[in-house]
C-alpha cells in the first residue's frame, strides 16, 4: 500500500493492524564465562549450580587447604615428627662420639711413635749389656717373666737400684739409673725393671742370686 492511500485511509479513521509481540528465547552467553547466562525460565544460575561448581572442584582433589597432604595423605601428627627429631639428634651424637674416640685413637698412636722415636736417640750408646755376662737376672714385664744376662757386679748395682732395664724393639737394655729415669720421663712403658733397695724382698723375688731361674718360669 503506498503512502497516499495509507493516509487516506488513516483520515477516514482507520486505525493501523496492531503488531504481534516477538516470542522471548533464552539469554545467549554474555561471554567466555558465561556470566548472566538464563535458563529458558530466564532465571540465572542459582546457589544449587554454585554448590555444583564447587562441589566438582572438591571431585579432583582440591579440597581445603592442608586438609590432606601428597598422595591423599592427612598431615603427619606432630608425635612422629619429634620422634624423628630425636632419631637424627642420638644418630648425630653416636656419630660424633665415634669421629671423637678415632681421633683420640690417631693422636695416642702419633704421640707413641713421636715417644718411641725420643727413645730410640736417648739410649743409642748407652746400653751396658756385657756380652761376657754369666748371670740371668728374671724380672715380670708385662705380665710375663722376662731375664736378662748380666755380670756379677752388674746383678748387685741392679739389686741395688743403680742400674735398671728397658724395654726397646723386643730387646731388654740395661742402663745407669739416670738413664733409666730419662726413658721413664719420654715414655714410662719403656720401663722394664727398676728395683727398690728398700722395697721387701717379697716385692721382688727374683732379686735373690739363686733364683736365677723362677720355679714358674714356661720354656
Amino acid at each position: 500500500m503506498s503512502d497516499s492511500l495509507r493516509d487516506q485511509l488513516l483520515g477516514l479513521g482507520f486505525k493501523p493492524a496492531p503488531v504481534a509481540d516477538k516470542p522471548k528465547g533464552p539469554r545467549r552467553k554474555d561471554g567466555p564465562g558465561g556470566k548472566g547466562r538464563t535458563d529458558a525460565r530466564g532465571k540465572g544460575p542459582g546457589p544449587a549450580d554454585a554448590g555444583s561448581r564447587r562441589g566438582g572442584q572438591g571431585a579432583k582433589g582440591q579440597g581445603p587447604k592442608g586438609a590432606r597432604g601428597p598422595g591423599g595423605r592427612g598431615p603427619r601428627p606432630d608425635g612422629d615428627i619429634d620422634l624423628a627429631k630425636a632419631y637424627a639428634i642420638r644418630a648425630q651424637r653416636e656419630k660424633d662420639e665415634r669421629i671423637r674416640v678415632e681421633r683420640e685413637k690417631q693422636e695416642a698412636a702419633r704421640l707413641r711413635r713421636e715417644a718411641q722415636a725420643k727413645l730410640a736417640t736417648l739410649l743409642e750408646g748407652k746400653g751396658l749389656n756385657a756380652a761376657d755376662a754369666e748371670h740371668v737376672r728374671h724380672f715380670e714385664y708385662g705380665g710375663k717373666i722376662k731375664r736378662i744376662h748380666v755380670t756379677e757386679e752388674q746383678l748387685r748395682a741392679l739389686n741395688a737400684g743403680e742400674l735398671g732395664v728397658v724395654q726397646r724393639n723386643g730387646r731388654y737394655l740395661l742402663v745407669t739409673a739416670a738413664t733409666l729415669a730419662e726413658a721413664e720421663a719420654i715414655f714410662p712403658a719403656a720401663v722394664a725393671l727398676r728395683v727398690d733397695p728398700n722395697a721387701p724382698a717379697e716385692d721382688d723375688p727374683y732379686a735373690d742370686p739363686k733364683y736365677q731361674v723362677p720355679d714358674d718360669l714356661v720354656w
